[in-house]
């Protein structure tokens, strides 16, 4: 085996994170991190499936027919969920465009392999909670403290903007503005940026909370106690250990839901649509690309189809009603003579 063969598969991959990614797509951080992880799943298979180390592959192991088994590997043996499979897909197919652009001498395998069909995915019902269910758990923490005030402001943030873990994680007390008009700068998915009004408690909290930081540079408004950024397993865990709480004692029902970030993005979009918000302003409110990804919490909603189906079943005039039957009056009958 010649040492080129691996030299140019590491020099495409490495031209692929290093230039294409970042300069020529502008990609944001997360998205490279989500192509490393499915590119370092993929050797790391085809080199158990060669019996080879994985700094010795070559263009030519990377066929469609290994493609297409590393897609059915990451289900059936890793327990992925057919959206997660073309999430990885997607990541290669990203990844084989460059090649082909940069190899055309493999032109026919690179196509084999981007022919591959993405699988149907069944989506599933977006979990959400009640706002009575998501007052009980911000209600929870301890204020007294400086962490319980953290965490108290955290879920407050997290239900006003619906934000997703990464933009919550990443606003800056710059990103802040406390007074009329309350509002903060969130960074989404694809480096797109969009504001978003507060509600005077959730400016009051974070104001409170500027007050309790210790270091005057720190830039980041969510931190933990060691003033570095809360990660997404940080904020996972905050809000799991106060939803448990409040379903250990007050709400037994809760326990029958995975209460994560981003069931609390879904519950403030089902609240924003209970309250009569057209679905294209909750879709500039969440960040949605398409209004077809915003409507699926119409689909989730039950109470609303329970309120359409009453609401039909009325204006049906199924429902026998206690009236007098219909008798033509004289005028009428001569009025209808006349004609």
């Amino acid at each position: 085996m010649s040492k080129a063969g691996p030299q140019v598969l590491f020099a495409l991959v490495e031209s692929f994170f290093a230039e294409y990614l970042p300069c020529q797509r502008g990609a944001s951080v997360h998205t490279i991190r989500a192509y490393r992880d499915a590119l370092k799943l993929l050797f790391e298979f085809v080199s158990r499936r060669k019996d080879r180390d994985a700094a010795s592959l070559e263009i030519s192991d990377l066929d469609a027919d290994t493609i297409a088994c590393f897609l059915d590997h990451i289900e059936a043996n890793r327990l992925n969920v057919a959206a997660t499979r073309n999430c990885r897909r997607a990541a290669l197919r990203s990844f084989f465009k460059h090649l082909l652009r940069n190899d055309l001498s493999h032109s026919l395998q690179f196509t084999r392999v981007l022919a591959i069909p993405s699988k149907k995915a069944r989506q599933q019902p977006a979990t959400y909670l009640e706002a009575d269910d998501v007052r009980a758990i911000i209600a929870k923490p301890n204020r007294g403290t400086a962490d319980g005030w953290r965490d108290y402001t955290l879920l407050l943030f997290l239900y006003n903007c619906g934000a997703r873990v990464s933009e919550l994680t990443g606003v800056r007390w710059d990103d802040l503005q406390l007074v009329p008009p309350r509002q903060v700068r969130l960074r989404g998915k694809g480096r797109k940026e969009r504001l978003l009004p507060l509600w005077r408690e959730t400016a009051d909290a974070l104001h409170q909370l500027r007050g309790k930081t210790t270091r005057s540079d720190q830039q980041h408004v969510f931190v933990n106690r060691h003033g570095q950024p809360l990660t997404r397993d940080g904020v996972a865990y905050i809000l799991g250990k106060y939803a448990s709480a409040v379903a250990a004692q007050e709400r037994p029902a809760l326990m029958q839901k995975r209460v994560t970030p981003h069931v609390m993005r879904h519950s403030c979009a089902v609240a924003l649509l209970q309250s009569g918000t057209d679905v294209t302003v909750i879709r500039d409110y969440l960040g949605h690309a398409s209004v077809a990804t915003t409507g699926r919490y119409i689909t989730t909603n039950l109470q609303m189809k329970r309120d359409a189906l009453e609401t039909f079943w009325t204006h049906a005039g199924i429902e026998p009603a206690e009236t007098k039957p219909w008798k033509p009056k004289p005028d009428l009958l001569a009025f209808l003579q006349s004609l």
